[in-house]
């Protein structure tokens, strides 16, 4: 739990394409939203064998690991960018190309339980970061990819990011 919940940001903190991820995420505070989905996301992942880590529900879709390594890559460029807003660094930050990450990550040719580990080591790291900030420094905003948004907002979309994906690796993938 962090010392200072991060509340829920407002509209204005963040563009309307990350409000559908942030009212993904229940409560009211993003680091218990974070530290909750370590767990459960890890254990739905830990039920598969490497044939079913490979599965992808279509042609041209991702595997179940690209979207393991897409969840760790996107989180690690969310949580830098809350990092040097929260630093009140006010130089403009590019935005990223998910789909080249995920061709070029080579996850299908790392095991599923090493994506796994991956993915707790950097949410691990994100729960350190938010958990460490003062109300003053959640609030703080930077513009990346030519959109402002604020800490609190990338916490909330980070948590939300992932309960997306699980929710497609459960509806598209079939797993439970």
């Amino acid at each position: 739990m962090s010392p200072t919940p991060i509340n829920r940001p407002a509209a204005d903190e963040h563009i309307d394409y990350y409000g559908k991820y942030i009212a993904l995420v229940p409560g009211d505070d993003a680091v218990d939203a974070l530290i909750t989905q370590i767990d459960e996301t890890s254990g739905l992942l830990g039920r598969l064998d490497e044939a079913r880590a490979a599965h992808r529900y279509a042609p041209g879709k991702w595997s179940v690991k690209q979207v393991v390594g897409h969840l760790a890559d996107a989180e690690r460029v969310f949580a830098y960018r809350a990092l040097r807003f929260a630093r009140a660094d006010q130089t403009p930050l590019p935005g990223f190309e998910e789909k080249d990450y995920a061709e070029h990550g080579a996850f299908d040719a790392r095991a599923l339980t090493d994506l796994v580990i991956e993915f707790r080591a950097v949410r691990a790291s994100s729960i350190a970061l938010f958990a460490s900030l003062s109300p003053e420094m959640a609030l703080r905003r930077g513009t990346a990819n030519d959109s402002l948004m604020s800490v609190r907002a990338l916490a909330w979309a980070i948590a939300g990011h992932e309960l997306h994906h699980r929710g497609l690796l459960v509806e598209r993938y079939g797993l439970m």
